[in-house]
């Protein structure tokens, strides 16, 4: 263990220590600095009467900041409520204050500072005003003697037993860093920031940074969102989880294979030590490209930099230390086609969707019936064609073979060609743009439909010779754009590549790698059809292992830039990949890591099943209004709309799975040192 780790340990033992009830020798709360008393509560909402004296004391009280109302008896209850600031309330004596400090002013009497012309008296009622305060829920002591939190109030009493108090920085980081019954102090815990109330921080400089740790437990498997305008320190917080989540997978002691079968084993995700079993994979699909390749605002901290033995980047281009995501149509012609089917998803028309229709997967009694065999074998051998016709360069040599016929073959230039022979894709072509146009004319294909009770052509094989020649009817005229719409996919085709890109993804994630797709240089249906398409993948990976009780590692789905992917918020489709890894990642191990601009580019969908939250500057009321729908960030609608572009990068308020409140925080510069 580093000394870094130790310190971190200590740390952690020393806040769990906290006693939230404890009293000093003169039965003074010994646990923050007193603010003043409520003179109004209920169970959502404390009214405090607070000082400028007991103001200055504290060192001031920031909207969003965290307060402690202890309950004052001689029981000795052992109870406090968490409350956090939202802002001045009004005072029944506020009128007769206003009034009397209008006559002051009227007079042009001097009315603060060292020459002040007030009475003692009125300076002293001046001094007074109000504070709202969210009750956030309530700490105490069960039977046993343990804290626990309950984000509730179970009870209240009348507000003059209460008084408030603005807790140390001891107890403020028992307070933020408490999970589930206990303060977190695993060793699995990493330091994410520290706690920050304002964007002005006179006050906040002069006092002891408090850090706030987070769980990597809370994002695998877990959806986590980012919101924020650009340059607000989205990407640096996305860094930090993919550091902490590689920290993790150090200490992952298993091995995928050797639990196969057994359901008991597999149930069970985590280590006693609290890590994760298996090494967690990570796959970064970048639209900027600013993880996949080094860039200024790094300053060499690049995420392939700093884990090279762990990184795998891919794009869309030939270029150094990448690989290529790119598919030999003609090899791999199921990977290929489904490249197909979704490039022509942007387009309309009955002849197309018959297209997208094809099944070119083999009959499972290929080996047994000839005729499912032949009928495979064409149907194949037209859509090559199509490729080709489109553009397709085929490796060298290359020939297709299928079974034609004696009479058929005549029509094509006189018998000259033969397809059982194999034949090259220009004569190929020839062959069935001759069939297609005598289709409807020729004796031979009415005596085949009389003699065997079904056409000679399919509906698989009609679809794409319509597809080949361009011609909705047999013998028509050329009326459809047909192959000419594959042109558009053309530089996703490569002569080499034995291996499909997908396959070979899913095999890194597995071993717990980190894969950075980089998408930055290929246009939005690019980006969109690579994206959905390794999603699909992968999903379906996870879900053949989970049906066939194959352990699954947590695989980590980062998304920048996620609006040009993300179903929209009005998107009822509910079978979308994003929508489904959203909805049924949980039970796969599947985390998704999103981040974009604006709250409302967001399928509602999706952020109904995010369990962790970064939610940085929002530049409008809009967004802000969509935010306050979730968890208790209505709490802070005002303050996200205002931002330092010098110094509130970074300044997030976080909801974590495990932690039951919003805490706002200045997140760390990435990287910062975790230990091993």
């Amino acid at each position: 263990m580093t000394d870094a780790t130790l310190s971190f340990t200590d740390e952690l033992a020393k806040i769990s220590k906290i006693d939230l009830f404890k009293r000093g020798k003169d039965g003074a709360l010994a646990t923050g600095t007193y603010v003043g008393r409520p003179f109004q509560l209920d169970y959502s909402l404390a009214l405090l009467l607070v000082a400028d004296a007991w103001k200055q004391k504290v060192k001031g009280i920031p909207q969003g900041s965290f307060l402690l109302a202890y309950y004052e008896n001689e029981q000795n209850i052992e109870e406090t409520l968490l409350l956090r600031v939202l802002g001045p309330c009004p005072l029944p004596t506020d009128k007769d204050v206003i009034s009397s400090m209008i006559e002051y002013y009227k007079d042009n009497l001097k009315t603060s500072g060292t020459g002040s012309q007030l009475d003692t008296f009125t300076r002293y009622e001046f001094s007074f005003s109000g504070l709202e305060t969210r009750i956030l829920g309530t700490f105490y002591k069960d039977e046993n003697g343990k804290v626990n939190f309950g984000a509730d109030v179970e009870n209240f009493y009348s507000a003059h037993n209460y008084q408030v108090v603005k807790p140390s920085e001891m107890v403020l980081e028992y307070i933020v860093n408490f999970r589930e019954g206990e303060v977190t102090s695993k060793v699995t815990d990493i330091e994410i920031g520290r706690v920050r109330y304002s964007s002005s921080r006179r006050f906040q400089a002069q006092e002891e940074h408090v850090p706030v740790f987070v769980s990597p437990n809370d994002f695998l498997g877990k959806r986590t969102a980012l919101f924020g305008m650009t340059r607000t320190g989205k990407s640096n917080t996305v860094k930090k989880i993919i550091q902490a989540t590689v920290a993790m997978g150090k200490k992952a002691p298993g091995d995928l294979n050797e639990n196969v079968g057994k359901v008991e084993e597999n149930l069970n995700h985590f280590t006693k030590d609290g890590f994760p079993k298996y090494p967690s994979g990570q796959i970064v699909f970048d639209i900027n490209g600013e993880y996949a390749n080094a860039n200024l605002q790094d300053e060499g901290t690049a995420i392939f930099e700093m884990f090279k033995d762990q990184v795998t980047r891919y794009s869309v281009i030939q270029k150094p230390g990448f690989k290529v995501m790119k598919v030999n149509f003609y090899r791999g012609i199921l990977s290929g086609f489904e490249l197909v089917k979704s490039h022509l998803m942007q387009s309309g028309g009955n002849y197309i969707e018959s297209f997208r229709a094809v099944d070119l997967t083999r009959p499972i009694d290929f080996d047994t019936n000839k005729s499912a065999k032949v009928r495979y074998e064409r149907t194949i051998a037209a859509y090559l064609c199509c490729l080709f016709r489109a553009g397709f360069k085929a490796p060298n040599g290359y020939k297709i073979k299928f079974e034609g016929n004696k009479d058929l073959n005549q029509l094509v230039r006189g018998g000259d060609v033969d397809p059982s022979e194999g034949i090259t894709l220009e004569d190929a072509v020839s062959w069935f743009t001759t069939i297609w146009d005598n289709y409807e004319v020729d004796e031979y294909f009415a005596d085949y439909k009389r003699k065997k009770g079904h056409e000679w052509a399919d509906e698989n094989l009609k679809a794409i010779l319509v597809f080949l020649t361009r011609k909705r009817q047999p013998g028509g005229n050329v009326n459809v754009d047909g192959y000419i719409k594959l042109r558009g996919i053309m530089n996703l085709h490569t002569e080499t590549v034995d291996k499909p890109f997908e396959q070979e993804i899913i095999d890194e994630l597995r071993l717990g790698k980190i894969v950075i797709v980089d998408l930055s240089q290929g246009d939005p249906n690019i980006q969109s059809l690579y994206s959905e398409r390794i999603c699909r993948h992968v999903f379906a990976d996870c879900m053949d292992r989970f049906i066939n009780t194959k352990p699954n590692n947590f695989l980590q789905f980062y998304f920048e830039e996620a609006h040009n992917l993300f179903p929209k918020k009005e998107e009822k489709d509910l079978s979308q990949i994003y929508n489904r890894l959203a909805k049924e990642g949980a039970k796969l191990n599947i985390g998704l890591i999103y981040a974009t601009q604006e709250v409302s580019s967001i399928s509602a969908n999706i952020l109904k099943n995010t369990q962790n939250w970064f939610i940085a500057h929002l530049n409008n009321e809009d967004e802000t209004r969509e935010i306050k729908k979730y968890c208790d960030f209505g709490d802070f609608t005002s303050a996200l709309i205002k931002f330092s572009a010098n110094s509130d990068k970074g300044f997030v308020r976080m909801k974590t799975y495990s932690n039951p409140f919003v805490v706002p925080v200045q997140i760390d510069r990435f990287p910062k040192n975790i230990g091993d």
